[in-house]
């Protein structure tokens, strides 16, 4: 640990909650950005629960409270639900990325950018919770 969050008086757990917080921010905020120009692009569809711009506000909300719970209460267990939660959305990614057809309108690099997204967030989610 280097002298200036010595200084402050962060361990090294709680710096591993704070970087886990800023980078589950950083990759929330590009979920948000990708699912807003894939609505702007028309594809995103409308479902029977209404337009796509109230989910893209709710999915903020969710990421600036889940990014603030990380920074703040610093809970494993909080962590380790965000992880798994994190988790599963590598299931959809990882089917568009190598066994969906061709004929798809998003381009197969998109989903594997997101793989590599999700997997670094889980990484440093995973510090966090469980000390590594």
């Amino acid at each position: 640990m280097s002298d200036a969050f010595a200084a402050r008086g962060w361990t090294s757990r709680e710096m591993k909650f704070r970087q886990a917080a800023f980078i589950y921010l950083h990759a929330a905020i590009l979920r948000e950005a990708s699912a807003y120009e894939m609505w702007r692009a028309g594809l995103l569809p409308f479902s029977p629960l209404g337009s796509p711009l109230p989910w893209l506000i709710a999915g903020a909300v969710v990421a600036v409270l889940v990014f603030f719970g990380v920074l703040r209460w610093q809970n494993v267990h909080f962590v380790r639900v965000i992880w798994a939660l994190d988790a599963v959305l590598l299931f959809p990614l990882i089917r568009y990325a190598f066994f969906a057809g061709a004929d798809r309108p998003i381009p197969r690099s998109f989903y594997i950018v997101g793989i590599g997204v999700i997997m670094i967030t889980l990484w440093m989610l995973a510090r966090a919770a469980w000390d590594l």
